[in-house]
Protein backbone atom coordinates (compact mmCIF):
# COMPACT_ATOMS: atom_id res chain seq x y z
CA UNK A 1 0.00 0.00 0.00
CA UNK A 2 1.33 2.87 -1.18
CA UNK A 3 1.03 6.62 1.18
CA UNK A 4 1.08 10.18 0.01
CA UNK A 5 1.33 13.69 1.99
CA UNK A 6 -1.74 13.97 4.35
CA UNK A 7 -2.79 16.67 2.18
CA UNK A 8 -4.51 16.51 -1.15
CA UNK A 9 -2.09 17.82 -4.17
CA UNK A 10 -3.62 17.96 -7.88
CA UNK A 11 -1.02 16.14 -9.95
CA UNK A 12 -2.93 17.51 -13.23
CA UNK A 13 -2.96 21.36 -14.90
CA UNK A 14 -5.25 23.47 -12.45
CA UNK A 15 -7.95 25.85 -14.31
CA UNK A 16 -8.72 28.81 -13.40
CA UNK A 17 -5.82 31.45 -12.80
CA UNK A 18 -3.11 32.64 -14.66
CA UNK A 19 -0.41 31.44 -11.38
CA UNK A 20 -1.21 28.27 -12.06
CA UNK A 21 -0.50 27.55 -15.00
CA UNK A 22 3.14 28.69 -14.33
CA UNK A 23 3.38 26.23 -11.72
CA UNK A 24 5.70 23.00 -13.15
CA UNK A 25 6.67 19.59 -11.14
CA UNK A 26 10.50 19.48 -9.88
CA UNK A 27 12.93 17.17 -8.30
CA UNK A 28 14.27 18.81 -4.98
CA UNK A 29 17.35 16.87 -4.34
CA UNK A 30 17.45 16.43 -0.25
CA UNK A 31 19.93 15.48 2.56
CA UNK A 32 19.58 11.82 3.37
CA UNK A 33 16.44 11.15 5.17
CA UNK A 34 15.43 14.59 5.40
CA UNK A 35 12.33 13.88 2.90
CA UNK A 36 9.39 14.08 5.18
CA UNK A 37 11.32 16.90 7.29
CA UNK A 38 11.68 19.25 4.17
CA UNK A 39 8.12 18.42 2.94
CA UNK A 40 6.68 19.68 6.23
CA UNK A 41 8.66 22.63 5.93
CA UNK A 42 7.64 23.39 1.88
CA UNK A 43 3.64 22.39 3.82
CA UNK A 44 4.27 25.27 6.02
CA UNK A 45 5.47 27.87 3.02
CA UNK A 46 2.27 26.97 1.52
CA UNK A 47 4.59 25.11 -1.49
CA UNK A 48 2.75 21.67 -3.18
CA UNK A 49 4.87 18.43 -2.81
CA UNK A 50 4.60 15.07 -3.29
CA UNK A 51 6.45 12.62 -1.48
CA UNK A 52 6.24 8.73 -2.58
CA UNK A 53 5.81 6.88 0.98
CA UNK A 54 4.89 3.06 0.93
CA UNK A 55 4.19 1.29 4.35
CA UNK A 56 6.43 -1.86 5.54
CA UNK A 57 6.78 -4.13 8.19
CA UNK A 58 10.23 -4.08 9.37
CA UNK A 59 11.23 -6.89 11.98
CA UNK A 60 13.39 -6.57 14.48
CA UNK A 61 14.79 -9.44 17.07
CA UNK A 62 12.31 -8.25 19.61
CA UNK A 63 9.55 -7.04 17.73
CA UNK A 64 7.52 -6.26 14.21
CA UNK A 65 6.26 -3.13 13.65
CA UNK A 66 4.88 -1.41 10.82
CA UNK A 67 6.51 1.93 9.20
CA UNK A 68 6.52 4.25 6.12
CA UNK A 69 9.26 4.07 4.03
CA UNK A 70 10.67 6.69 1.57
CA UNK A 71 10.46 5.10 -1.95
CA UNK A 72 12.64 7.33 -3.89
CA UNK A 73 15.01 8.67 -1.00
CA UNK A 74 16.83 12.31 -1.36
CA UNK A 75 13.80 13.31 -3.80
CA UNK A 76 10.88 15.52 -2.77
CA UNK A 77 8.74 16.27 -6.18
CA UNK A 78 7.71 20.00 -6.19
CA UNK A 79 4.53 21.82 -7.89
CA UNK A 80 6.45 25.32 -7.56
CA UNK A 81 6.11 29.00 -9.73
CA UNK A 82 9.82 30.36 -10.87
CA UNK A 83 9.30 32.48 -7.26
CA UNK A 84 8.92 29.64 -5.22
CA UNK A 85 11.06 27.10 -7.04
CA UNK A 86 13.78 29.54 -5.95
CA UNK A 87 12.26 29.63 -2.07
CA UNK A 88 12.56 25.73 -1.96
CA UNK A 89 16.24 26.48 -2.29
CA UNK A 90 16.41 28.62 0.86
CA UNK A 91 16.05 25.36 3.17
CA UNK A 92 19.47 24.20 4.05
CA UNK A 93 18.26 20.19 3.81
CA UNK A 94 17.76 21.17 -0.06
CA UNK A 95 20.78 21.10 -2.10
CA UNK A 96 19.73 21.87 -5.72
CA UNK A 97 17.04 20.19 -8.27
CA UNK A 98 17.41 17.64 -10.65
CA UNK A 99 18.80 18.51 -14.05
CA UNK A 100 19.12 16.73 -17.42
CA UNK A 101 22.46 14.99 -18.32
CA UNK A 102 23.94 17.99 -20.22
CA UNK A 103 21.62 20.20 -19.06
CA UNK A 104 21.60 23.44 -16.71
CA UNK A 105 18.25 24.11 -16.08
CA UNK A 106 15.72 22.16 -13.48
CA UNK A 107 14.37 19.15 -15.44
CA UNK A 108 10.70 19.46 -15.19
CA UNK A 109 8.39 16.99 -15.20
CA UNK A 110 4.84 16.72 -17.65
CA UNK A 111 1.75 17.18 -15.05
CA UNK A 112 0.36 13.91 -16.93
CA UNK A 113 3.48 12.05 -15.85
CA UNK A 114 3.05 12.96 -12.23
CA UNK A 115 -0.35 11.92 -12.66
CA UNK A 116 0.15 8.96 -14.03
CA UNK A 117 3.12 8.09 -11.46
CA UNK A 118 1.22 8.29 -8.31
CA UNK A 119 -2.02 6.77 -10.09
CA UNK A 120 0.74 3.87 -10.03
CA UNK A 121 1.38 4.65 -6.99
CA UNK A 122 -2.53 4.75 -5.53
CA UNK A 123 -3.61 1.19 -7.11
CA UNK A 124 -0.71 -0.84 -6.69
CA UNK A 125 -1.37 -3.60 -4.23
CA UNK A 126 2.01 -4.68 -3.64
CA UNK A 127 5.05 -3.26 -2.77
CA UNK A 128 6.43 -0.60 -5.24
CA UNK A 129 10.50 -1.73 -6.22
CA UNK A 130 12.92 0.87 -8.59
CA UNK A 131 14.95 -0.57 -10.74
CA UNK A 132 18.33 0.66 -11.29
CA UNK A 133 19.14 -0.72 -15.15
CA UNK A 134 19.24 2.25 -17.73
CA UNK A 135 16.44 2.88 -19.49
CA UNK A 136 16.48 5.00 -22.92
CA UNK A 137 14.43 8.10 -22.82
CA UNK A 138 11.19 7.12 -25.14
CA UNK A 139 11.68 3.49 -25.05
CA UNK A 140 8.31 1.35 -24.71
CA UNK A 141 7.79 -0.46 -21.66
CA UNK A 142 4.97 -2.57 -20.07
CA UNK A 143 3.95 -3.81 -16.90
CA UNK A 144 4.16 -7.12 -16.50
CA UNK A 145 2.67 -8.04 -13.18
CA UNK A 146 0.22 -6.61 -10.52
CA UNK A 147 -2.56 -4.46 -11.44
CA UNK A 148 -1.91 -2.52 -13.91
CA UNK A 149 -0.48 -5.76 -15.91
CA UNK A 150 -0.30 -5.30 -19.82
CA UNK A 151 -0.29 -0.98 -19.65
CA UNK A 152 2.01 0.00 -22.42
CA UNK A 153 3.59 3.04 -22.42
CA UNK A 154 6.89 5.56 -23.24
CA UNK A 155 9.62 6.29 -20.42
CA UNK A 156 10.28 9.93 -20.51
CA UNK A 157 11.44 12.14 -17.96
CA UNK A 158 10.44 11.13 -15.01
CA UNK A 159 11.74 6.78 -15.53
CA UNK A 160 9.20 5.17 -12.81
CA UNK A 161 9.34 1.43 -13.35
CA UNK A 162 7.12 -1.30 -11.30
CA UNK A 163 8.63 -4.66 -12.82
CA UNK A 164 8.54 -3.36 -16.41
CA UNK A 165 10.07 -5.08 -19.22
CA UNK A 166 11.66 -3.35 -22.14
CA UNK A 167 9.00 -4.24 -25.00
Amino acid sequence: MILTNKKSVNAGPSFGTGKAHSKRWYVALVRMHHEKKVSEYLDKMGIENFIPLQQEMHQWSDRRKLIESVLLPMMVFVHADPKERVEVLSLSTVSRYMVMRGESNPAVIPDEQMARFRFMLDYSKEAVCMSSSPLARGEQVRVIKGPLSGLSANSSVLTVRVRLLSV
